[in-house]
């Protein structure tokens, strides 16, 4: 009898189990459902706004970085991520121009990530080339170049690196807050470039900007600081946009925000790596983010050097260096 009722004191627990893995895999199944039809939703949206000026859609496909295979950042097996993340303003067949240069670390142990802001008019030693501005070495020779300028002259390694085009700025922004992001514009900001390509009217106070408006936001340097209050206002805005990613809504359009910024994104980081990287950022969200802008605001002056270099901002370099070195902990 107490064989019998063990017996079925087993076979109960059995289908327990079976229930429960049963539920767990129809969780998982919807999870990469959903994913998969958020990500591709993304995606097609993107491709449809960039064959606006195309017959159809099918005549835009994603185009294989041109820079990837010259690129030799190598993962140095520490557990962070090290990328160069640069903004580029590609308009039709010039040269892509570097607005932003950034080097970014994510550490999922500790769950800390770090961005040191580089000036792009800093003045260094371009390998091969002597000394220019710093954005003078994407034009150059591209991330390869960039990443070589910077480990000699900052003594920094970068693995990978991620070129997003100004409208995948826009993209992100539109995708993770449709209604827009709330910001407190510091100062009336109105600047328009000669060939109209850039129109930026903003007013002082906490406005709601969509993707454009806050796109020019960061872009704006048309003030007596120039480029460092504009780096500040990257740096603020970065941290609304990382708020904004680990919270709930922000994980669930995730996959959509992948698929839709794809087409206007350049990067060495391979499927499984991202893969990796998501995973890291969901189960160890990032709880700190340091920031830091190069030069300092101590170590760096106005220099006018011979055309067609123009005004630099030189520095002491075995001063910045060490700075950067200390704030990523390589010394």
């Amino acid at each position: 009898m107490s064989q019998s009722r063990s017996l079925r004191k087993r076979s109960k627990r059995r289908r327990k189990r079976k229930l429960f893995i049963g539920m767990y895999a129809l969780i998982f199944l919807l999870i990469i459902s959903y994913s998969g039809y958020e990500y591709l939703a993304g995606k097609h949206q993107a491709m449809s706004q960039q064959a606006s000026a195309a017959e159809s859609i099918d005549q835009v496909e994603t185009v294989e970085s041109v820079y990837k295979e010259d690129f030799n950042g190598r993962d140095n097996g520490d557990g962070k991520m090290t990328v160069l993340l640069l903004g580029v303003d590609q308009r039709e067949s010039e040269i892509p121009r570097t607005d932003t240069i950034m080097i970014a670390e994510y550490d999922p142990a500790s769950k800390e990530a770090k961005i040191a802001s580089l000036m792009r008019d800093l003045y260094v030693d371009i390998p091969g080339h002597g000394y220019n501005k710093l954005n003078a070495a994407f034009a150059l020779g591209g991330p390869e170049l960039l990443r070589e300028t910077i480990a000699v002259n900052l003594g920094i390694e970068i693995e990978y690196y991620s070129i997003v085009d100004f409208q995948g700025f826009t993209q992100i922004v539109d995708t993770l807050s449709p209604d827009g992001m709330q910001v407190d514009v510091e100062k009336n900001m109105q600047y328009r470039s000669g060939d109209g390509t850039t129109d930026i009217q903003l007013q002082e106070g906490i406005q709601t900007l969509d993707g454009e408006e806050l796109l020019g936001y960061v872009r704006y340097r048309s003030d007596a600081r120039g480029d460092f209050a504009r780096v500040e206002r990257q740096q603020k805005v970065i941290q609304l946009l990382k708020d904004e990613l680990l919270s709930f809504q922000g994980v669930l359009k995730a996959p959509r925000l992948i698929g839709n910024i794809q087409p206007y994104i350049d990067t060495n980081l391979g499927s499984s790596k991202m893969i990796q990287v998501g995973k890291d950022l969901l189960l160890n969200p990032v709880e700190s983010m340091d920031m830091i802008s190069i030069p300092t605001t101590d170590n760096v002056w106005d220099e006018r050097k011979p055309y067609p270099i123009g005004l630099v901002l030189n520095h002491d370099e075995e001063s910045t260096k060490q700075t950067l070195q200390q704030f990523f902990e390589q010394e």
